[in-house]
């Protein structure tokens, strides 16, 4: 069984998902042994506390920089030692020593299709301002490996989601979250879980 750490940061929408999809047996040969909040605040913990998961704060209020930050944050890391790192609204940069030592074991879901509406700066609603300015048609979610580069990891999974003319971003943030964000992560998880996924060529191919 491999073990799962979440980083969560907010309300812990994804984390919810994730947290069902593990009861429901849809992710195949994980469990969630850890959740891991940057706000002390964050309702996400609560649901991990609900779902009896083990939880720890690494405050970033409480650290004068953001390398003390991420000092602590591998440190909670290494001694959890997990299979596989979620970040699910972690609203923080993870340090490249941080990316390195968890090498292709760290996944992050972002609100678009990238690499339309992704990179530095694209966030949260601002995703959604930015595509609903731009008029497209469609947009959606994709989850990935985390590398240095923001949202610049392989892709594993993508999925699609109509854009209509009355949309908000907050309307649209949620029809993405609902219909695209909330079903490949938890795929995802369960895709490497079991060990259906390998990388060549900054290329995730899936076994079927």
């Amino acid at each position: 069984m491999k073990k799962i750490t979440v980083l969560v940061s907010g309300g812990g929408t994804n984390l919810g998902a994730l947290i069902s999809a593990c009861q429901n047996k849809k992710i195949q040969n994980g469990k969630i042994s850890l959740v891991i909040s940057s706000n002390p605040n964050a309702y996400a913990v609560e649901r991990a506390k609900a779902a009896d998961i083990k939880t720890a704060v690494v405050d970033r209020k409480q650290y004068s920089d953001v390398q003390k930050f991420n000092d602590r944050l591998l440190q909670e890391l290494k001694k959890e030692n997990p299979d596989i790192i979620v970040l699910a609204g972690f609203m923080c940069i993870l340090d490249k020593r941080i990316i390195e030592h968890f090498e292709n074991k760290i996944i992050n879901v972002h609100p678009s299709l990238i690499p339309s509406f992704s990179g530095k700066g694209f966030y949260g609603l601002r995703v959604h301002e930015a595509a609903l300015k731009r008029g497209v048609k469609f947009t959606g979610a994709t989850v990935h490996f985390v590398n240095e580069i923001p949202d610049g990891g392989p892709i594993i999974l993508q999925k699609c989601v109509p854009v209509y003319n009355n949309d908000t971003p907050e309307i649209l943030q949620k029809r993405v979250m609902e219909q695209a964000e909330w079903l490949i992560l938890p795929e995802a998880v369960s895709l490497i879980c079991s060990e259906k996924i390998n990388i060549k060529n900054n290329i995730v191919n899936i076994e079927v």
